[in-house]
């Protein structure tokens, strides 16, 4: 875990007081809406369809159990009591009142936390892979790295109104679990042959409107000149990224429009000013802030243990769990478990008050006091003993938050959508209601296997609709809501963007969409090939032709 030192601590502190004296001026009338707007929007206030949402950054996904506990005061003092976690790591408010935001935000600042570029056209909250640090295939552990960049980046004043919002990923496992395809700027940490740590920079990936996979720009860059190599790109983007038209304003557009080559050209020269200069990251910096991380104190533990083992065997629930929510950790007998925030009936990602409590709790008892948020919109304790993880799976169950459907159809990505986003064409959250109904039987869903769907209520895509094996997105039809569905996405190494398949559905429909196209996968898949594979091998048509075979007893369907 990170620990602010004096610098970072005295930046959020101000920040809170200039935000506390900009709100006051804004609500007597001495500052106009123009006037406030980039102001609460660098703070993370959005005004929503309903209410202000505040998004409270959660830097690379990493919390610590007072955190926690704070993020649940502040729902229950100031919210409706639950808190919702969102596809970038972070944590949101849906019902702030605007009033009280500064005192949340000095709520936040009193345990190392803060909403600063958590929106904005500005650099956001840097991500990475929820098991970083503890993977058993990371090469390195990113995030070292990621503060060096969270902190050059901060209050950056050449970066602060860029042409659109900015997005970074970093990777330090041979496993892409961050997405760094889809990125702004994708960082691959790797080490060569020699063992030197080298950097694999994408560029020009995203979501949203035009969906575009990254191009790989650098194919080894030294470590030590992340910085100098970031800001060429950025200096690079914000001159010539466009201004006149919000759709085509991100760098995947100017990248497209360039070509690769011309890209990367423009940045080796501005490259040539920056490089080897005072932002060349040394070892002693480097040092330093690894210094500032916590190191969690394991045991050493046998790499087996005998009433795991027997808890295993003898109760089913306890090994569905295990199977599906505990994963292998670097560290010999200890366990990364992710907590699942997707139970039937309520939004994917949320989480009461009373379950941050009991989660800060669990972190204390089984995890060093650490966990962290995943994109995949769940909490991970990162560092649970092998032989506890029985007593821990008693109680996370008692709190609902033992659900054995990680990585299953029921494990849905979902955007607030229409039921608090301005933005949105279509409500988001109950279409994944339907879906985890149609699938709510564990055991139907064990038996489907591995499928990711997301969900997004419009074409920003925060609920990364294009890299579902199933997308779902949300459309506006003569003043009602509709819904495309798109196959093939996905996420990791070999990411991919999903093809709509045809023209959209009702929203009573949905359910019964994605039904039968499960139907469809289980006539066709092989031995133990996940719902993905068989897309790839089998192709588009034969999903498509179920689909649309006969629209009208779709629809009855689902409403039987």
């Amino acid at each position: 875990m990170y620990t602010y030192d004096e610098y970072d601590q005295r930046l959020v502190d101000e920040r809170v007081a200039q935000f506390r004296d900009q709100t006051r001026r804004y609500l007597a009338g001495e500052l106009s809406e123009d006037e406030f707007k980039p102001l609460r929007l660098q703070n993370g206030l959005y005004i929503q369809r309903y209410a202000p949402m505040l998004r409270v950054a959660v830097p690379y996904g990493l919390l610590n159990s007072r955190q926690v506990r704070k993020i649940a005061h502040v729902a229950r003092t100031w919210d409706k009591g639950y808190a919702h976690v969102s596809t970038r790591q972070n944590f949101q408010y849906n019902w702030p009142e605007l009033k009280n935001v500064p005192d949340i935000l000095a709520e936040l600042a009193g345990v190392q936390m803060h909403a600063i570029q958590t929106s904005g056209n500005c650099i956001r909250n840097i991500t990475t892979d929820a098991f970083a640090g503890i993977a058993p295939d990371e090469v390195v552990d990113p995030r070292p790295l990621a503060e060096i960049l969270r902190q050059w980046s901060t209050f950056h004043p050449e970066f602060a109104l860029l042409p659109r919002k900015f997005k970074f990923a970093v990777n330090g496992c041979r496993s892409d679990r961050a997405v760094v395809q889809l990125h702004d700027i994708g960082l691959e940490f790797y080490r060569d042959a020699a063992g030197a740590l080298l950097i694999k920079v994408w560029v020009g990936g995203g979501m949203g409107r035009t969906p575009i996979l990254g191009e790989v720009i650098e194919e080894a860059l030294p470590w030590q000149h992340v910085i100098t190599y970031c800001s060429a790109i950025l200096r690079v983007y914000n001159r010539w990224g466009r201004r006149d038209n919000l759709f085509k304003a991100r760098i995947k557009i100017l990248v497209k429009a360039l070509g690769i080559e011309e890209f990367r050209r423009q940045v080796e020269a501005e490259w040539a000013h920056l490089k080897d200069g005072p932002h060349t990251v040394t070892q002693a910096e480097f040092d330093r802030v690894s210094g500032h991380f916590t190191k969690p104190a394991y045991e050493d533990l046998p790499a087996a243990d005998a009433a795991f083992e027997a808890h295993l065997a003898a109760d089913r629930g306890f090994a569905n769990w295990v199977r599906r929510n505990v994963h292998a950790h670097r560290q010999p007998g200890y366990r990364a478990v992710t907590l699942s925030l997707k139970v039937t009936g309520v939004a994917p990602g949320d989480i009461t008050d009373a379950q941050l409590d009991t989660v800060a709790d669990l972190a204390d008892r089984y995890s060093f006091g650490e966990l962290r948020t995943t994109h995949e919109q769940n909490l991970v304790l990162s560092d649970v003993k092998l032989g506890e993880l029985f007593a821990l799976w008693q109680e996370a169950r008692a709190a609902g938050l033992a659900t054995p459907n990680i990585g299953l159809i029921t494990d849905i990505i979902c955007c607030p959508g229409g039921s608090f986003c301005d933005l949105a064409n279509a409500k988001s959250i109950p279409i994944a209601e339907s879906i985890q109904r149609q699938f709510d039987d564990l055991d139907y869903q064990h038996d489907i296997g591995e499928i990711e769907i997301n969900i997004s209520g419009c074409m920003n895509s925060c609920g990364h609709h294009h890299v579902g094996h199933i997308g779902i997105l949300g459309v506006d039809k003569n003043d009602s809501e509709w819904y495309q569905v798109s196959l093939g996405g996905k996420q990791g190494n070999d990411a991919s963007l999903g093809e709509v398949i045809g023209p959209s559905f009702a929203a009573d429909e949905v359910a019964g969409v994605i039904q039968r196209l499960i139907d469809v996968y289980l006539d066709h898949r092989e031995p133990e090939e996940p719902f993905i594979d068989t897309v790839r091998r089998i192709g588009a048509a034969p999903f498509k032709e179920r689909v649309y075979a006969d629209r009208q007893p779709l629809r009855k369907k689902v409403e039987a």
